[in-house]
């Protein structure tokens, strides 16, 4: 009896967790619908940058000091301009342009009232600080109105009044294959008659980066 028993204790054991894989699978199939709600999923995908041509000066400010003795016939004060770079972040520079950075200054002006001290008289000998094979190249000395021309046939002693050239790339492409990276400065030299008013003075040397087509 208990031979024949246990086959069927097995088999009954079976059978039941049999219909309880039905049962359980029957009613996932006919279960109600009881709420839904729902998850707001937000991303900001940020442009991708081109890359830029852009201008940066290491310093806002300068100040010029004395040159004792430099000539009887005039004072003079001399300073540094700021190391100023150009950058070119671009992948992909346009053929056929090129980029220049000049310079040009307002009158100083005197901070008791004194009579205005006229660009002119500023005048700046511009140099490259990095190094390239000619790929940029810095612009010529101008001296101020109180000097002798460099060029008689072309006099160009105005200092400062206008704009004038600081650095200089032919070709924008190349200049940012061989170094991504340019920067120039200049030695300043303020020359000004002798019975100048004393006290304070300040003017602004504005840079401004261009680029052009040739």
């Amino acid at each position: 009896m208990i031979r024949n028993n246990r086959p069927r204790f097995v088999r009954t054991a079976a059978g039941v967790m049999g219909g309880l894989v039905l049962v359980g699978v029957g009613a996932a199939a006919v279960a109600d619908e009881v709420g839904t709600d729902g998850v707001d999923v937000n991303v900001t995908i940020e442009e991708q940058a081109a890359g830029a041509l852009s201008l940066s000066v290491a310093a806002d400010s300068e100040t010029l000091t004395e040159v004792e003795g430099a000539s009887a016939d005039y004072r003079e004060f001399t300073g540094a301009l700021p190391d100023v770079t150009v950058t070119d972040t671009r992948s992909e520079v346009p053929e056929g342009q090129f980029w220049y950075v000049t310079g040009q200054a307002s009158d100083f002006v005197g901070a008791e009232g004194q009579a205005p001290i006229t660009p002119d008289h500023l005048g700046w000998a511009p140099a490259l600080v990095t190094e390239g094979n000619g790929e940029v190249a810095p612009g010529e000395e101008v001296p101020t109105s109180l000097d002798e021309s460099t060029n008689p046939s072309a006099p160009n002693n105005v200092g400062l009044a206008g704009e004038e050239l600081l650095q200089l790339a032919l070709d924008s492409a190349e200049a940012t294959a061989a170094n991504g990276s340019w920067t120039a400065n200049a030695d300043l030299t303020l020359k000004t008659p002798n019975d100048v008013e004393g006290g304070s003075y300040s003017s602004t040397v504005t840079l401004s980066l261009f680029e052009d087509t040739y």
